[in-house]
């Protein structure tokens, strides 16, 4: 039986572990113990947490895994190509994980790769003066340069506020930094590409909407995301050059962007590694038929991945609770026959109303529609 190494055991992580042994692959699952259900479906788990590359790599190396994956998470990814490097496995070289994962690093690649980029600066706390931001022009976005989840992001209009947000940013980045950058207007997008061998394969487009300033705080998603052929195309285009400037080489891709009202394309972030919020392992899959978890696990083994497509749906769409009204608009939803929920989490109502970021949220459901 092939062996293969799974970085965390959350609930969306176990989407690809349950992938992986219905493919007949034995698991080896890595997280900090704290009871998510990946634990239990597992074949093997190991209480060890997900930056602890080392005890990883030395338990795979033992093991002789066939490879290692992780979905929609930055800091996994990190740790997965570092394992897979040191065990000669398919992955995105480990000297590239820093312009892969950080924001700041990742907007100077754009920049010197000629990929339209808003102004940008990154700062510690106790170096920030109001002078940084000579020729910036408001409003400005503040957030960590290394987190993701929509942690600590800020929208600010004036200087009012500033400190307060760069000293959040900076305590919830892993290096302490902030990076501060000009806002970008337009409706917002995600991409989602599977890349083999340094070849890029567009898989969907994502629309998705959010609570708006000052936190953007993802309230759902939709697949497809009605954006006009043309525009995609160019989006497209862009960020597989922007792909190519992180160097990703055999990963998911996760590519962020906004396209303001004259067609204007920006890129925000790209995540070399699926997108979360059940865009990749759910959305996915139910609009285009694409297997994307399964490529995943292709990519890691070194495989080429299928594109052969499954069944699937006019339309695939997952929202989330974060108040009271969003409940009863999925209680109603509920009693509703024809409402094609196909997935439901559990629900934590004690946050409704509490909402700071995507880690607050109750939960969330996924409905499809038959064509």
């Amino acid at each position: 039986m092939k062996k293969l190494a799974i970085i965390g055991a959350n609930e969306f992580q176990n989407r690809l572990i349950l992938k992986a042994k219905e493919l007949g692959y034995e698991t080896h699952v890595f997280a900090w113990q704290c009871g998510d259900i990946g634990e239990q479906t597992a074949n093997f788990f190991y209480p060890i947490s997900i930056i602890e590359k080392e005890k990883i790599l030395k338990i795979c190396r033992g093991i002789g895994i066939d490879g290692i994956c992780s979905i929609a998470s930055d800091l996994a990814s990190i740790t997965v190509n570092y394992v897979a490097e040191n065990l000669g496995l398919p992955c995105n070289k480990t000297k590239y994980s820093s312009i892969q994962t950080n924001k700041y690093e990742m907007r100077t690649e754009f920049m010197h790769a000629g990929i339209p980029c808003p102004k940008f600066v990154s700062v510690r706390f106790d170096e920030y003066k109001d002078d940084l931001l000579n020729g910036f022009t408001f409003p400005i976005i503040v957030k960590p340069t290394d987190r993701s989840g929509s942690r600590c992001i800020m929208k600010l209009d004036s200087f009012e506020g500033i400190k307060d947000a760069i000293e959040a940013a900076c305590k919830t980045s892993f290096e302490h930094k902030a990076i501060i950058e000009e806002f970008i207007y337009g409706d917002e997008y995600s991409m989602e590409t599977i890349t083999y061998r340094g070849r890029h394969h567009y898989l969907a487009t994502t629309k998705k909407f959010t609570t708006g300033e000052p936190h953007f705080i993802e309230t759902g998603h939709i697949e497809p995301s009605g954006l006009p052929d043309e525009i995609n195309e160019r989006a497209k285009e862009m960020i597989f050059k922007a792909l190519d400037c992180l160097h990703v080489e055999n990963s998911a891709g996760h590519s962020e962007f906004r396209v303001d009202k004259d067609g204007n394309i920006r890129i925000i972030e790209i995540g070399a590694r699926m997108g979360g919020d059940c865009i990749g392992s759910d959305l996915v899959q139910l609009s285009t038929g694409y297997d994307f978890v399964k490529m995943v696990i292709d990519v890691a083994c070194g495989n080429e991945p299928s594109f052969e497509k499954g069944n699937h749906y006019s339309m695939a769409q997952i929202k989330f609770i974060l108040n009271k009204f969003d409940y009863e608009e999925y209680i109603t939803l509920k009693r509703n026959e024809k409402a094609n929920i196909v997935y439901k989490s559990k629900m934590d109502l004690l946050v409704l109303d509490n909402t700071t970021n995507s880690a607050d949220r109750a939960g969330y459901y996924i409905t499809r529609e038959e064509r």
